[in-house]
């Protein structure tokens, strides 16, 4: 009997491989259920976030994996990464395991509450696509919660101004098969622009006591931009060492996951565009939210 075989029978034994909902639609390869598994079947109900997102090292930078359908359908990729879906993959089996959940179809359903605006799939405007949304969207949820104090280093404040995927509709493939979305996606922008958030500048990125105490080792690190239209040019967790704080990232750089070798202080000094960090940290849903 193959090995893979041998391994998806075990899963299954172990109530890992369930029916998924009849209300999502999922594509998805066998080797991302398999992935997917072990991770919740091997880890404990505590694992630390960098823990999770440290078993995707050397996975393949690869963009708009989620953009192979024409409905909208929960993609689960673990093969092929962008900033974006790493993050969400590795917060999803971070919540899944904080509840004590173990299973193919907690996963996905996880996934789905994580990608969607209320958690529900309903079309491709539905997907949160302007990271800022996101945020907003989740912390309503109570998955995550926006750090935005102490001041310093959150000294800054990005007012919301999107319309990135409006202006350019061709650039994305359901809106350029589908044009009758773009005035929905339009009005989710004006929607999101206007709202505003505290973030840590670029020149505030600096080893010491003070931003040790803000970000704490994984923390998503969205990294805001003066880009036309944009709020947040790239994402990853934060990653403390001794000479500062480093990114774990989804890199289009460097073609894969990376733990980067450059400080994060150092990693945006070198784009010009990048203004400064919105620190989002992952909550325990067992636990009361502090407010």
């Amino acid at each position: 009997m193959k090995k893979g075989l041998l391994y998806l029978i075990v899963l299954v034994m172990l109530g890992c491989v369930q029916t998924l909902s009849a209300q999502t639609a999922v594509t998805y390869k066998r080797e991302d259920s398999l992935t997917v598994c072990r991770l919740l079947q091997k880890s404990s109900r505590s694992v630390d976030v960098l823990s999770l997102a440290r078993q995707f090292i050397e996975v393949p930078y690869v963009a708009h994996t989620l953009e192979v359908n024409d409905d909208e359908q929960l993609v689960v990729n673990t093969r092929q990464l962008d900033c974006t879906t790493f993050v969400e993959t590795v917060t999803a089996l971070k919540l899944c395991l904080q509840q004590g959940k173990r299973s193919w179809n907690d996963y996905v359903e996880t996934l789905r509450l994580l990608r969607y605006r209320g958690g529900r799939l309903d079309g491709y405007p539905s997907r949160l696509h302007y990271f800022s949304d996101w945020i907003a969207d989740k912390t309503r949820m109570r998955l995550v919660s926006e750090v935005q104090e102490p001041n310093p280093p959150f000294s800054a404040v990005q007012k919301i101004a999107v319309s990135y995927m409006s202006e350019h509709p061709k650039a994305y493939k359901a809106l350029k098969n589908h044009p009758e979305l773009v005035p929905q996606i339009r009005r989710q922008e004006q929607a999101l622009t206007g709202t505003t958030a505290r973030y840590i500048p670029k020149a505030d990125i600096k080893n010491t006591d003070l931003l040790r105490k803000a970000v704490k080792d994984g923390d998503i690190i969205a990294i805001t931009c003066n880009k036309p239209g944009l709020d947040i040019a790239h994402l990853g967790f934060a990653v403390w060492r001794g000479d500062g704080l480093h990114l774990l990232n989804a890199s289009q750089i460097h073609r894969m996951v990376v733990e980067e070798p450059m400080t994060l202080r150092y990693y945006m000094q070198k784009h010009p565009k990048f203004t400064g960090i919105r620190i989002v940290r992952i909550n325990n849903p067992s636990q009361k939210t502090k407010r």
